[in-house]
């Protein structure tokens, strides 16, 4: 079981950075991959990125490609994404979930989930 809290958002200005956080609790948080997924209002919840277990691998959605980075430190229990460059089209709600495997891209694949943290881009 792995209950992760997301934290780092706020209100920006276009081309403005963000980092947030989501620390997880639990043993074995070093097991699972951890992906990042949005949701604007209105629309479905969609992947941004993703990180696995050792933090050997990373992808990202071709969106945010360049901009964002994702990463995570097992000893603290805490995988990050930096947001850069951000655009009004990126203001949606954040969320971290973990899985078992790596490379997995739909949300149910992912069986924990965060609350969220809000990420407003103003233009």
């Amino acid at each position: 079981q792995v209950q992760l809290v997301e934290s780092g958002g706020g209100l920006v200005q276009a081309g403005g950075s963000l980092s947030l956080s989501c620390a997880a609790s639990g043993r074995t948080f070093s097991s699972y991959a951890v992906g990042w997924f949005r949701q604007a209002p209105g629309k479905e919840r969609e992947f941004v990125a993703a990180v696995s277990a050792s933090g050997a691998s990373r992808g990202y959605a071709d969106s945010v490609k360049g901009r964002f980075t994702i990463s995570r430190n097992n000893a603290k229990n805490t995988v990050y994404l930096q947001v850069n460059s951000l655009k009004p089209e990126d203001t949606a709600v954040y969320y971290c979930a973990a899985s078992g495997r790596y490379g997995y891209t739909r949300t149910s694949e992912y069986p924990y989930w965060g609350q969220g943290t809000q990420v407003t881009v103003s233009s």
